[in-house]
């Protein structure tokens, strides 16, 4: 007997994305961790109880209070339990223990009390501080950026992604890489393996030192895979910007809602969830102007405070659809306790990319409906060139379509030609590509009178005649 499966017809892509990310869940309380966390040389995140520490070197109270805040959003993203939160006044974090070793055994204390397996620290840590602060605490510690890279590696969906996530673990793996006890044996080859001959017996490898060459080995190839893959990503591109699609690259904060905007504007149901880094892997859709000019969105993936720069380096190749856009949607959380702070984090990776910098900006300030109307006017009156609107409700939507359409590059060529019948494709081309004003159709073809881009006009001056001469 067969059985059919009989989903709901309303249900997006994005949902079912959503269903499966759901669908398996850690349970508290049932990992093993080994008593003796030198005993291995990497593993893998199975982060449940865990304790925050913070270093406080500079800024406001408020400042690192929000950055322990943002930790435990990214902790809890990655499917933690968080018990404990600290925050340690410092000029500059400790290069031994990075909390100095007084406050390392009183963290060790608090670890014990609340009997927690992982400390998480606010801040990427060097090999050394990672290792002797273990030794400390007695329990795995890791930092913000392995923090962020486990959560990529949860997310990551598409071949590339993926891809894209290895290389910035390997890239940030290779100088952590200890050796403990039998680890530090060499590994021999050739004759000498056979106990062949005297003098045979080169000293080889140590086991660290074959694991590094094999990173190296590895992360070569992964870059060679995703030079490959984002070919098809860029014959794309260069085929939009042959046909002078104008393109508009949605760019900001993790889980400020790029992807609820361009659902709201394009339809594309892409996944929507209230966690940091949701999505990943980059959507393009099409989309029109309230004057039916053809336009591509791009969502692109989220930034965040401190940005692992192995993850701005691995994910070159998906950032270009911003340096290749014509419009930047700056999009922000406009109930965040501090979204000043989110749009310089946004601005300062921008400035990473080549070419994002001169290309123009709207500042979309999301979640208006949840938003403090006194943040929303202090956010207006600094970015003069913003606008509030709320993808959840659809509200200013409209208003920032009509500013996405003033922004695009603009149609510098009217045309009022006679268009033969067999040469439709011009007129479809007029359509999606530029702005129809009318159509008159004639015995002898038909008359289209439009504001089209350069290329377009060349094509129709080629083949078609002006109405005056006719």
């Amino acid at each position: 007997m067969t059985y059919m499966r009989y989903e709901p017809e309303d249900l997006a892509v994005g949902d079912y994305d959503l269903e499966e990310r759901q669908a398996l869940r850690r349970v508290v309380g049932l990992s093993t961790e080994l008593e003796d966390i030198t005993e291995v040389e990497y593993r893998q995140l199975r982060l449940e109880r865990v304790v925050l520490v913070g270093v406080w070197a500079g800024g406001t109270a408020a400042d690192a209070e929000n950055s322990l805040q943002e930790l435990k959003l990214l902790a809890e993203t990655a499917g933690s339990q968080v018990l404990e939160g600290l925050i340690q006044r410092r000029d500059r974090p400790d290069p031994a223990t990075y909390i100095g070793s007084g406050k390392a055994v009183e963290l060790r204390d608090i670890v014990a009390a609340s009997g927690a397996d992982t400390v998480i620290c606010d801040g990427e840590l060097t090999p050394g501080q990672l290792r002797q602060l273990e030794e400390v605490v007695k329990v795995k510690v890791i930092d913000r950026t392995a923090l962020i890279l486990d959560i990529f590696a949860q997310h990551a969906k598409s071949r590339e992604g993926k891809a894209q996530v290895e290389l910035a673990q390997l890239q940030y793996l290779l100088p952590r890489l200890r050796g403990w006890g039998g680890n530090l044996s060499r590994q021999v080859g050739g004759r000498a393996a056979g106990g062949v001959g005297i003098g045979g017996r080169g000293p080889g490898e140590t086991k660290i030192e074959l694991d590094r060459r094999r990173i190296r080995e590895r992360t070569a190839k992964l870059r060679r895979q995703i030079k490959e893959m984002s070919t098809a990503r860029q014959t794309m591109r260069h085929r939009r910007q042959a046909r002078e699609v104008p393109g508009v690259a949605i760019a900001g904060y993790t889980n400020a809602g790029k992807s609820s905007l361009l659902n709201r504007l394009t339809g594309a149901g892409v996944l929507v969830e209230d966690a940091l880094f949701a999505t990943l892997d980059p959507t393009v859709r099409k989309a029109r102007t309230p004057e039916g000019r053809l336009f591509t969105l791009a969502d692109t993936v989220g930034f965040v405070r401190h940005l692992p720069h192995q993850l701005v380096e691995a994910f070159r190749s998906t950032l270009e659809e911003v340096a290749d856009a014509d419009l930047i949607l700056h999009v922000v959380d406009g109930s965040h306790p501090d979204p000043e702070s989110q749009i310089a984090a946004v601005r300062e990776v921008l400035a990473e990319i080549e070419g994002a910098r001169d290309i123009p900006e709207i500042i979309v300030v999301n979640k208006a409906d949840a938003a403090d109307p006194v943040v929303l006017t202090r956010l207006t009156m600094k970015e003069r060139h913003s606008i509030v609107v709320s993808a959840r409700t659809g509200a200013g939507i409209g208003e920032l379509m009509a500013m996405i359409e003033r922004e695009l590059p603009r149609l510098d060529h009217e045309v009022r030609m006679l268009v033969p019948y067999d040469r439709g494709d011009l007129v479809a081309r007029a359509h999606s590509e530029g702005e129809v004003l009318s159509l008159e159709h004639t015995g002898d073809g038909t008359v289209l009178h439009a504001r089209v881009l350069a290329d377009l006009y060349a094509e129709l001056d080629r083949v078609a005649k002006p109405v005056e001469t006719v």
